[in-house]
């Protein structure tokens, strides 16, 4: 089954809203049309948060049209820009709130790691509570795990707290159930591929602005924006790659401070 993973595209109800000289809309629109170039459709898109920068409805209903010119379904968790409770009512709209999915011999779980007018992440103990069901309830069934915010730590010293600040019970979590082979998470801007013991930790670039990565201060630098495919085999092997709209244009302010 091939999957992708489509993160912090923070659009605004302003069709020209930019983020750091960057219009959101249209970087969001090279990218799917960059995935969409791609002989292989997927099967599957995962949404994983800062789906909005002004949690607006009408950003939430402009990222759903956008997606509309897949013919595949998908899955919307929250980041710290989105309003949860909003974004969950539009997903709902498209059919895209389903947090648990059995799609190809696979297990996803999709976990709301927002919290209210917070930059960083916690994950609530009614959230551990049903990664935890998820899991006991197909034992045997590969499983990826997929949040908003990093829950370990990724190298850029600004970054670190603003990260998913009770992330060691989520570990625990995780270490009780042998059959997770992936987590997966957006909010770093950035491209990461690393383990910890045999869970592959897989972060994604943004569809607007990057993240220089290693960067001790918040930094951003002229790479294209871009995305994620994942293909599941039901024998619980994952192959994994990020592709970048290269012939996306840009002006980004590369002397911000912050946004």
């Amino acid at each position: 089954m091939r999957v992708l993973q489509i993160t912090d595209p923070h659009l605004m109800a302003d069709p020209d809203g930019a983020l750091l000289g960057v219009k959101t809309r249209d970087s969001l629109d090279a990218v799917i049309a960059h995935a969409q170039a791609d002989p292989r459709a997927p099967d599957f898109i995962l949404a994983t948060g800062d789906l909005a920068q002004d949690a607006s409805e009408t950003a939430y209903q402009a990222f759903a049209a956008r997606l509309g010119g897949f013919s595949c379904p998908s899955a919307w968790v929250a980041g710290n820009h989105d309003d949860s409770a909003l974004l969950q009512s539009v997903a709902g709209q498209h059919n895209a709130d389903h947090r648990q999915i059995l799609l190809g011999g696979w297990q996803i779980v999709m976990l709301d790691s927002s919290v209210h007018k917070k930059v960083h992440g916690y994950l609530a103990g009614h959230e551990l509570a049903f990664l935890d069901q998820c899991l006991a309830e197909h034992p045997d069934t590969p499983a990826m795990v997929s949040l908003h915010h990093h829950p370990v730590t990724v190298g850029s010293g600004w970054m670190e707290d603003i990260g998913l600040h009770n992330r060691d019970a989520f570990w625990q979590m995780i270490d009780r159930h042998a059959q997770v082979r992936v987590v997966l998470w957006g909010h770093i801007h950035q491209e990461l591929d690393c383990y910890r013991g045999d869970v592959r930790l897989l972060a994604t670039p943004s569809t607007c602005i990057q993240f220089t990565s290693g960067s001790r201060e918040f930094a951003v630098e002229e790479k294209a924006p871009g995305y994620r495919w994942l293909d599941l085999h039901p024998d619980g092997r994952l192959e994994t790659g990020v592709r970048r709209a290269l012939d996306f244009t840009f002006d980004l302010d590369v002397n911000s401070t912050g946004y």
